[in-house]
């Protein structure tokens, strides 16, 4: 049998004292943390060694260390033992919270930096026994900077919340709140700051938020508003940009008149001109807008509101709400060919919750004078003659007897001139007593600042007659259909009275002679309907009581027809009614 020397016999006996004593040392603290840049993080922790009577006097000591390769290396970052210094960089940022002598070792890290990033261990010391450094159980710190290797190092991954009270209106003062309530109060304070519009006033609200107060008008809608907020502790800084949506009521409206000479295509398919031509609003003139415009010219325009949410836009004429040629865009209206009758004031009506706004224009249709005459008739005391002409502006009317000019009111013993107006209508008759001869020149003139128009009526030499006496020819100014199926109804009336006639005294009478009568028109005037009043046609010639009535025939000639040509013009034009027996 073996014998071991004593102390042999005690090493046995005090290695697994050792493992016993070992066992007691626990420290139960989480393996991994991450926090991000800027930002703080508590990490719980708790440990456990043997428990020897100790006097509540003696104090226990907790020492936060970052591993380094070698252990001399070690840095101390944080502990509860006023007699040692920690590391500079970690100064005021690592904090130990919990009390070594309750078994706590729980960590505090405020302003994280990226060079936090490593491993850590804990150790404890309370004389006269215990010292013990936990190296099992490590903590493995990670601070997080930003997600995107395009952002600035310096920059936090989370963003501030921006908050606004309400609807943004132009001249309202609201309140815009900028919080970071994910930022912790244990780090050093942060800043805020805006930028983007004018900043009248600033009111902290508490540690993580900041309350702008803005009073915005219409210029500041679309524009940007940043909040910023800054870690000193750590040297970061997030921020947040909104883009401001204000409402406001129109401000302004505009007219863009849009022409197009060529009138033959249809609204829909006609190709604008660009560049448009800009008609402002009458609200930076102080006063409507006259916009002259040519009959029978194509004519769009274009009502545009500077508010937001859009205006509905309308188009008033008089008393009724003219309806949208758009119903996508109302505030286009479109007229395909302009007429004398769209005559007149248009307005333009914004209407929006916080107010509304109107623009008027004046539409001033020009064309040149349409002559209607003259319209001449034999009466007792002599020849009454009328003309009218239709214009826009209104025509002045003349009249022109051989050299002489004949215009206004006028009377004498041998003529006498009445004129009268109406709108776009202009009359006036001529009633001449005497002075009547062959070859006499009468002339009707009508005219405007976009032409002139005139058209003659000549004076022919016939057979002698009292009761036949002569009759005088009518020129108008363009041709229409309707004086014309006018005429030829007359003339078939009376051609065929008068052959009822003959037919009844041929079989009475020999040796009668028949009378040839030519009528020859040179233009044919517009349709009476479009005239103001009823003009006269020349009647026929009757025969004398006691006579026999005479036999006549009638042609009609049509020397040429033109269509009317809206140029300005100054021409005469001649057409001849004679009667020959």
């Amino acid at each position: 049998m073996l014998l071991l020397p004593p102390p042999l016999l005690l090493l046995p006996l005090l290695w697994a004292g050792s493992l016993a004593w070992d066992r007691e040392y626990r420290l139960e603290v989480p393996e991994s943390v991450t926090v991000q840049e800027g930002l703080c993080v508590r990490v719980p922790c708790c440990f456990y060694y043997p428990w020897v009577k100790w006097d509540n006097s003696v104090p226990a000591f907790g020492y936060w260390f970052q591993e380094r390769a070698r252990p001399y290396q070690h840095r101390l970052v944080a502990t509860n033992n006023p007699g040692r210094a920690v590391l500079t960089n970690t100064q005021g940022r690592f904090h130990l919270l919990g009390d070594p002598r309750t078994y706590s070792c729980s960590l505090d890290i405020r302003d994280a930096r990226l060079g936090d990033t490593g491993t850590y261990f804990f150790r404890v010391e309370r004389e006269p026994l215990v010292k013990y450094s936990y190296l099992e159980n490590k903590l493995h710190l990670h601070v997080t900077g930003p997600g995107s290797v395009s952002l600035s190092s310096s920059a936090l991954t989370q963003t501030p919340d921006i908050h606004v009270q309400g609807t943004l209106e132009s001249g309202f003062p609201r309140n815009i709140t900028c919080a970071v309530p994910w930022a912790c109060e244990r780090g050093t304070p942060h800043t805020f700051s805006w930028t983007g519009v004018t900043l009248p006033s600033l009111h902290p609200k508490g540690p993580h938020s900041s309350v702008l107060t803005l009073t915005l008008g219409p210029q500041d809608h679309g524009t940007k508003l940043t909040c910023r907020v800054n870690f000193p502790g750590a040297g970061v800084s997030t921020d947040r940009t909104i883009r401001l949506n204000v409402s406001y009521a129109p401000q302004k409206l505009t007219i863009r008149v849009f022409r197009k000479e060529d009138t033959a295509l249809e609204a829909g398919t006609s190709e604008l001109k660009a560049p448009a031509d800009r008609v402002p609003g009458p609200e930076s003139l102080g006063q409507s807008l006259s916009l002259p415009v040519q009959e029978g010219q194509f004519l769009r325009l274009d009502c545009v509101a500077d508010s937001n949410p859009p205006a509905r836009m309308s188009w008033i004429r008089g008393n009724l709400t003219l309806s949208p040629s758009n119903c996508s865009n109302p505030g286009v209206l479109e007229l395909p060919r302009v007429q004398l009758g769209d005559h007149g004031k248009y307005v333009c009506r914004a209407q929006h919750p916080l107010g509304s706004k109107e623009a008027s224009l004046s539409l001033i249709v020009k064309n040149p004078p349409q002559l209607l005459g003259p319209s001449c008739s034999q009466e007792k005391e002599g020849l009454h003659c009328d003309c009218s002409s239709r214009a826009q502006p209104a025509p002045s009317l003349r009249w022109r007897l051989g050299e002489g000019l004949l215009e206004g009111n006028f009377s004498n013993a041998s003529f006498k001139v009445t004129s009268s107006s109406a709108g776009p209508w202009a009359n006036s008759s001529l009633s001449l007593r005497e002075g009547l001869s062959s070859g006499l020149r009468l002339s009707c003139e009508a005219q405007n600042g976009h032409g002139k128009q005139s058209a003659t009526v000549l004076l022919l030499p016939g057979r002698p007659a009292p009761r036949t006496g002569v009759v005088w020819g009518a020129v108008g100014g363009s041709g229409v259909t309707a004086l014309l199926a006018l005429c030829l109804c007359l003339i078939f009336f009376v051609v065929k009275i008068y052959r009822k006639k003959s037919a009844e005294k041929a079989s009475g009478r020999d040796g009668v002679r028949p009378a040839l009568t030519s009528i020859s028109l040179g233009h044919l005037n517009e349709s009476c309907s479009d005239s103001p009043s009823d003009y006269q046609t020349p009647a026929p010639a009757t025969s004398t009581p006691g006579k026999e009535q005479e036999l006549h025939y009638a042609t009609l000639n049509f020397h040429r027809l033109r269509t009317h040509n809206f140029q300005d013009q100054d021409t005469t034009e001649y057409s001849e009614i004679k009667i020959q027996k």
